[in-house]
């Protein structure tokens, strides 16, 4: 079942920044933490003490490998969002479309994202709550049920490493062919 009304359709980069918007904040902020460890770090040299040298430069690092991680996340939530859209619209609001992406806020906010686009706002909103999911829920549950998931292939499989999805309609198209 395709959505007959296709709703004003914005462009890909639009929907990137939507989907990825908690994640693009934690960008800047890890690029603004890694700037400011990086001038402790330079500091700790100058007077150079051990303790501090190690300590600025590990909290450097930390901040430093998160960058690259958030980039590979944000990444990998828009294949999910792009994905989610395509199936919404082919099939229409589905619970089991929508369980495909309730692991995270992240995920959960790409399928909401494409939800939204095609006109299932309040459906997406509606089933989310019916699931005791609230807007607070930003840790992923497999985080608190698997506390060895570093170690596990489908957590960097699907945080960082999501296949490259490809779009199978052109929905700015097809809201202007269906305006017409």
């Amino acid at each position: 079942m395709i959505y007959l009304e296709l709703p004003p359709q914005p462009h890909q980069l639009v929907s990137y920044l939507r989907v990825g918007r908690l994640l693009h904040w934690s960008l800047i902020l890890f690029l603004l933490e890694s700037w400011f460890y990086w001038v402790q770090f330079e500091a700790s040299l100058e007077q150079f003490s051990f303790f501090w040298v190690f300590f600025w430069f590990g909290c450097f690092l930390f901040s430093f490998v998160h960058i690259f991680l958030v980039i590979m996340d944000g990444w990998s939530r828009f294949q999910n969002y792009k994905r989610a859209k395509d199936l919404l619209f082919i099939h229409g609001f589905n619970s089991k479309i929508a369980d495909m992406y309730k692991v995270s806020k992240c995920q959960r906010n790409a399928a909401f994202v494409a939800a939204e686009e095609l006109g299932y706002k309040n459906e997406i909103m509606n089933y989310y709550h019916s699931k005791g999911i609230k807007w607070f829920h930003y840790v992923p549950y497999f985080m608190t049920q698997d506390p060895l998931f570093l170690f596990r292939n489908y957590f960097w499989e699907r945080t960082f490493l999501e296949k490259v999805y490809v779009p199978k309609f052109d929905y700015r198209s097809l809201h202007q062919e269906r305006a017409i």
